[in-house]
């Protein structure tokens, strides 16, 4: 009995250390930045109740992720996510970025569960962040891909689903080219409400997505292959 015992408490640790070793690095605080608040305390005046954002690993490395300062500097390897200690359902985000290099790639997800698929990023809604000069660096065929990639595409991933106000295919394109080139801060604020989004680059609202078959879900900074700096995440919460 004790032999048998023993066994069965072997197969056990064996198959949590197999199947429950994502969820223990998903559960890594990886940085506190960057401020939530409900909205309430906005108009009430407690903007002292804003408290601050917890990240935790997803897929990433701790050493992907790095504050300095006002800044949340990533280096885009390996490619991956980290996310929001919480999940959002209403909400707006504000949030800066700059990419670092010549055609940097990443994006922040929106109502995403937080679980990596097979090409290493999660499901949810994609706010795409692209450096100007992608375009050039990723010709095909000769040819270079849409401008439209660059200045803040919005499109569902992972098996959600969304309708484009403004299509380019299933995904949503700016109609109005906003993005600063590399170096260069880039401020977006996303509004999300009831499987709705919209987004304002640079302060003009420009793009926009309506029923998105996931609506609520941890927000998702993205590292994929390049080095791209944050600051001033601010989350304020609808509901």
């Amino acid at each position: 009995m004790i032999s048998k015992g023993k066994n069965i408490l072997q197969y056990i640790i064996a198959l949590t250390f197999f199947f429950g070793i994502g969820n223990v690095q998903a559960q890594e605080q990886v940085a506190v930045f960057g401020k939530t608040l409900h909205v309430d305390d906005v108009f009430t005046g407690g903007i002292e109740k804003a408290e601050a954002v917890k990240w935790f690993q997803v897929n990433t490395k701790e050493s992907t992720w790095k504050v300095d300062g006002e800044i949340l500097k990533c280096t885009g390897n390996p490619i991956g996510v980290i996310r929001s200690e919480k999940e959002y359902e209403n909400f707006m985000m504000h949030i800066e970025w700059s990419h670092q290099e010549a055609g940097g790639n990443s994006g922040t997800f929106v109502w995403s569960k937080a679980q990596p698929g097979e090409n290493r990023l999660p499901d949810g809604v994609e706010v795409q962040m692209l450096d100007l000069e992608w375009v050039k660096l990723n010709t095909r065929d000769g040819k270079e891909p849409p401008i439209a990639y660059v200045h803040g595409e919005l499109f569902g991933v992972g098996g959600v689903t969304i309708t484009p106000e403004n299509p380019r295919g299933s995904r949503s394109k700016s109609k109005e080219n906003r993005v600063l080139g590399k170096k260069q801060w880039n401020t977006y604020d996303v509004v999300c409400v009831d499987g709705n989004i919209k987004l304002s680059v640079n302060g003009k609202f420009v793009n926009g997505i309506t029923n998105s078959s996931q609506r609520r879900g941890y927000i998702c900074l993205e590292a994929e292959g390049a080095e791209i700096h944050f600051r001033n995440i601010q989350i304020i919460e609808l509901d």
